[in-house]
């Protein structure tokens, strides 16, 4: 595929926002536009040219008369919204920066006036937890109440917003008449920034608030429910549903069976990997710092340092106890897990189903990224076919 940047991790990011624009989220010209400022390896590179962009395209969102016009309003926040996450995403190396949580603010306020000028309004939910609350936002499919819909819950991963869920697969859900809720957990970005809660292995604490809020909502078919895992949410949604038994089916875009294997043997040096093998935790502390305060080293492994730093803030043998069928996402060239979702559909047999998507359908990047639509028919016409049964 042509590159976007020479650097690697750039040219990923930039084509991840490019892939917004076809659920609403970006638009073509301005995301390339921005490209074109953006020096490889230069972190505030990135930054200033999203960052600019995000503004100017605020400013024409506020300029535009709503109520007379309120899709060109909608959809120019949408691309705002879009815009500030991707300004803020390589700036985590120094937590205390400010603009980690001004540009959330900015993202935030952009996104809540686009869904209200949808034709049926997002609503923002807190639901509590166990020492934590889940944020998420429910999407009606429409007003046809009393008559309930199947509905899809989608979580991102390691790095991603619950707002870019919705571009990712959740406009696509709406379309074919499902309701959706978009959510985050510990770790992910409304949750680390207000509750300073970092990721948690037992990923059904955040999901489990999600299916009892929707088991109260009259036009849910309760019978009916399907969680979506983004990324790293590969892994986090089906270790929910070895807990929570109410799910109907589970997606996995992609499947992750052990991020520690797929990050050792794809991008750390073999020195840190002969330290954490060792126990030797002062030699490998020592070895990340150094790498950290390096200002030439690899675009893609200084974010999964910087990233992990802050989300966290700091083999579960469970695959027997899934219940519900479960979709299993590979993309054939993924750069972050590859093998990946092999060992997960091995793991789990049966009850798995593996769907292999490669650069011939222009979607062989990590989670299929610049492949909205075929992603999205291949796994919502698999969950069709699952609950419709």
């Amino acid at each position: 595929m042509l590159p976007l940047s020479t650097d690697g991790a750039f040219d990923f990011e930039i084509l991840r926002t490019l892939a917004l624009s076809r659920y609403r989220g970006a638009d073509v010209g301005e995301v390339l536009e921005a490209a074109e400022h953006i020096e490889p390896g230069n972190l505030e590179s990135f930054h200033n040219a999203f960052d600019k962009l995000a503004t100017r395209v605020l400013a024409q969102a506020d300029g535009i008369n709503a109520k007379a016009h309120p899709v060109s309003a909608r959809d120019a926040y949408f691309r705002a919204s879009s815009y500030f996450r991707a300004a803020d995403f390589f700036i985590h190396g120094n937590p205390s920066d400010p603009r980690i949580n001004s540009l959330w603010a900015q993202q935030t306020l952009a996104f809540d006036k686009a869904i209200e000028l949808l034709p049926f309004p997002g609503e923002r939910v807190i639901l509590p937890a166990s020492g934590f609350n889940v944020h998420g936002i429910f999407f009606r499919a429409d007003d046809s109440f009393p008559k309930p819909r199947p509905t899809l819950i989608l979580g991102n991963g390691y790095d991603g917003a619950q707002e870019e869920m919705l571009h990712v697969s959740g406009f696509a859900a709406l379309e074919r008449g499902y309701s959706v809720i978009v959510y985050e957990g510990p770790g992910q970005p409304t949750v680390r920034r207000g509750q300073n809660a970092g990721f948690i292995h037992d990923w059904e604490k955040a999901v489990t608030p999600i299916v009892d809020y929707l088991f109260q909502q009259p036009e849910v078919d309760t019978a009916r429910i399907g969680l979506l895992g983004y990324s790293l949410g590969g892994y986090l949604s089906v270790r929910a549903a070895a807990f929570e038994h109410r799910l109907a089916a589970v997606i996995a875009v992609d499947g992750l069976w052990d991020i520690y294997k797929s990050f050792a043997e794809n991008l750390l040096p073999t020195e840190w990997i002969a330290s954490f093998d060792a126990g030797d935790v002062v030699s490998l502390n020592t070895q990340i710092n150094e790498f950290r305060s390096k200002t030439d080293t690899p675009t893609t492994l200084r974010w999964i340092i910087d990233q992990g730093l802050w989300s966290f803030n700091v083999n579960d043998g469970l695959e027997g106890q899934i219940e519900c069928p479960v979709y299993v996402g590979d993309a054939a060239d993924d750069h972050f897990f590859q093998g990946q979702p092999g060992l997960v559909k091995e793991n789990i047999g049966k009850n798995a189903t593996l769907d292999t998507l490669t650069a011939a359908d222009g979607a062989g990047h990590h989670c299929h990224v610049g492949a909205a639509a075929i992603m999205n028919q291949r796994l919502l016409d698999w969950f069709h076919d699952v609950v419709a049964k």
